[in-house]
């Protein structure tokens, strides 16, 4: 056997040794570069009991929706109304509702992934005359706030104080335009950002005859 051949075969022998102890060693092989970046990071969207929301000793649960994983999640809270304040005062409830929403997320809410999007200088008022009993007045057109901001907006409105039995928000802005019918479907919870895409909120049928 001439000596180049006894080499190559010395070499093939030494690959498959060493193919071997690899593969012995629980390794598997690979034709492509493996890439050992950071794995993803992942957020719980499940707020902590106690999550470091300031107590109130006599209040009202409610319900309100917050950004988490690109879609909305219900955290659960307790609020105070004024003396005399009750749960069917809307524009009351709604202004209380609405500060939840304003506040950053306590840090347990935080460190589940939590978010807000509703702006600091929001304000809501009750329905103007000529304006449907169940109309809520923003000091910014609907249309205008940020999609992720208006669709936790109806959806915290919409579970404590539903539309004709809907899980909706009847909402208008400063100006003179007609107030508009935003619905809380399940779409929007999963996906706020699509419904500003898809012209969300329909005109009112019976739009200033109230």
């Amino acid at each position: 056997m001439r000596r180049a051949t006894v080499r190559r075969v010395r070499r093939t022998a030494a690959a498959l040794a060493l193919l071997a102890t690899a593969t012995g060693c629980g390794i598997r092989g690979t034709s492509v570069p493996v890439d050992a970046g950071g794995a993803p990071s992942r957020v719980s969207c499940k707020a902590q009991d106690a999550a470091g929301v300031p107590e109130v000793p006599v209040g009202v649960p409610v319900r309100i929706y917050l950004v988490c994983s690109s879609g909305l999640v219900p955290v659960e809270r307790t609020v105070s109304l004024p003396k005399g304040g009750t749960a069917e005062d809307r524009p009351q409830m709604a202004r209380t509702l609405l500060t939840e929403l304003r506040q950053q997320p306590a840090p347990g809410e935080s460190l589940a992934g939590f978010e807000t999007s509703v702006p600091e200088d929001l304000t809501v008022s009750g329905p103007r005359d000529g304006d449907p009993k169940d109309a809520l007045r923003l000091n910014v057109r609907p249309e205008d706030l940020p999609s992720f901001a208006l669709a936790q907006l109806v959806c915290t409105y919409g579970t404590r104080m539903p539309v004709d039995g809907e899980r909706a928000a009847v909402l208008g802005g400063p100006d003179d335009a007609a107030p508009r019918h935003y619905e809380c479907s399940d779409a929007v919870l999963r996906h706020p950002d699509t419904a500003r895409n898809a012209a969300w909120g329909s005109r009112l049928p019976d739009a200033g005859k109230h």
